[in-house]
């Protein structure tokens, strides 16, 4: 079941209606807890199987890990809960590219080896809920906080429908909390969650699907040669739909769980407004990148160890982050890219701090910041061909059209194509720009009530008038 389709319209209205009738806490949970397992379930039902496994044993292992005092067994116990996780992930996820990868290897060392290709279906969320479970864990074993106490709460921590598919990754501080007492909307909390979960499927559903999806597929699909213009407005549509397809998610996940009273954290700050990439990754999939700082990079030694190890944790980071993206190098090389973004970056940061010079409120706000965010917006749409291109070949080839001039290509987008690209994409960079350091749902409550309602009003007619299908959103695939 994916938000964006009329089946979850029918099922978010009936639980939002059993959520507030008078029944006991306790069943109000455990009716929120099988509204996600049917939720879940609309994929592929035997994979409940999997999140049930990972609920209860990290449920086990996390309490143990608080409650052991001796040091080896509290290290096996950790040792069972990621070889557990991270060994489910690792199968499912990367099991394919592992063994096609050792195909590769013995092949080229003379081996005919050619076994038959295994036939892994990958459980939707699996990276989501995977990394979830692990942090609970991890935090139990270094006391961070007390386990939680009941089953049930755990468990819908792990499972709560809106996040539990392509997140936000919620940390149990952030919602455990909240299922322990009583909780329903406000009619304010109720309104902005709906606000929240229209603009959430107006991103997705009209801009990303409608509007953007089709250029970037006709584009990084194409097997030939590819005009100048066509790659830029290729790699545009693809930097366009990704934002509104996963921002477009996690807003309808935050407005979901908002209509119902919960909260759930920020994964987006209007990331192409970004003035480097410190800032981008301050902005973009914000949990992600606080789950790889907390429980990788600081870690492996952060900032601790002087700068060559400082830049050597760095770019293990973000290699990894770019592999949790998906099984390909593809995605290795797009994190590998960012890593040495970053590297430059803290480069000159390390140099400024050296000559004693005080960073420049332009950099970041006034129009030296604006130029420098639009520097950083065209490097970021470098690395989104290594994410969208599924093979080295294609995106070279993108890359090569992009930078070079193509006289014998054909043209692949028509003009009205274009024209929608051209028209989005920097109304979507000043917008970004111009909201930074605001907030959605703050400035839709400042404006005139008919403003906002009119603003509402054409969102929903667009929505209905766009919507041939649910067609997944992107990030389900990791």
């Amino acid at each position: 079941m994916v938000f964006n389709s009329y089946t979850f319209v029918v099922f978010f209205a009936i639980v939002l209606f059993l959520h507030n009738l008078p029944f006991a806490w306790k069943a109000k949970k455990s009716i929120l807890l099988l509204a996600s397992y049917i939720f879940y379930a609309a994929w592929n039902p035997p994979f409940i199987m999997l999140l049930w496994l990972s609920t209860f044993v990290d449920f086990h292992v996390g309490k143990a890990l608080y409650n052991q005092t001796n040091k080896h067994k509290r290290h096996l116990l950790l040792v069972i809960s990621l070889v557990g996780n991270l060994g489910m992930l690792c199968f499912f996820k990367y099991g394919g590219f592992l063994l096609e990868n050792f195909v590769n290897l013995v092949n080229a060392f003379g081996i005919n080896y050619h076994p038959a290709k295994p036939n892994i279906i990958l459980p939707a969320g699996i990276s989501f809920y995977t990394f979830t479970t692990l942090c609970y864990t991890i935090d139990m074993y270094k006391k961070h906080s007390k386990p939680v106490s009941s089953l049930l709460d755990f468990s819908l921590f792990v499972t709560f429908f809106p996040h539990l598919v392509a997140g936000p990754i919620v940390r149990p501080e952030q919602l455990v909390p909240q299922f322990e007492t009583p909780r329903t909307a406000t009619k304010k909390q109720l309104f902005e969650g709906l606000f929240l979960l229209s603009l959430g499927l107006f991103m997705k559903v009209v801009l990303a699907d409608s509007m953007l999806a089709n250029s970037a597929d006709t584009v990084f699909n194409s097997s030939g040669a590819v005009p100048t213009l066509d790659a830029w407005m290729g790699v545009l549509a693809f930097t366009g739909q990704i934002f509104f397809d996963f921002a477009g998610y996690s807003t309808c996940a935050i407005g979901a769980a908002l209509s119902l009273g919960f909260i759930l954290p920020q994964n987006f700050a209007f990331p192409y407004a970004a003035t480097g990439f410190s800032d981008f990754w301050r902005r973009w999939h914000i949990t992600l990148s606080a789950w790889l700082r907390d429980y990788l990079y600081i870690p492996l030694g952060g900032n601790r160890n002087g700068k060559f190890r400082t830049y050597i944790n760095l770019m293990i980071t973000m290699l990894l982050g770019g592999l949790w993206h998906g099984a390909n190098w593809t995605f290795v090389v797009w994190g590998g890219l960012h890593g040495l973004y970053l590297w430059i970056e803290k480069f000159f940061e390390d140099r400024r701090k050296q000559l004693s010079k005080p960073k420049s409120y332009a950099m970041n706000n006034g129009f030296t910041g604006f130029l420098y965010a639009l520097l950083t917006f065209f490097l970021v749409n470098i690395t989104w061909v290594f994410f969208r291109a599924s093979t080295f070949t294609g995106a070279w080839r993108i890359l090569t059209s992009m930078f070079s001039v193509v006289n014998s290509a054909t043209p692949l987008l028509a003009t009205v194509a274009i024209l929608k690209i051209a028209i989005i994409i920097p109304i979507t960079i000043i917008i970004h720009w111009l909201m930074r350091n605001r907030s959605t749902i703050d400035v839709a409550c400042k404006l005139p009530w008919w403003l906002t309602g009119t603003a509402w009003s054409l969102m929903l007619i667009l929505l209905i008038w766009s919507q041939t299908s649910g067609g997944s959103f992107i990030y389900f695939q990791f």
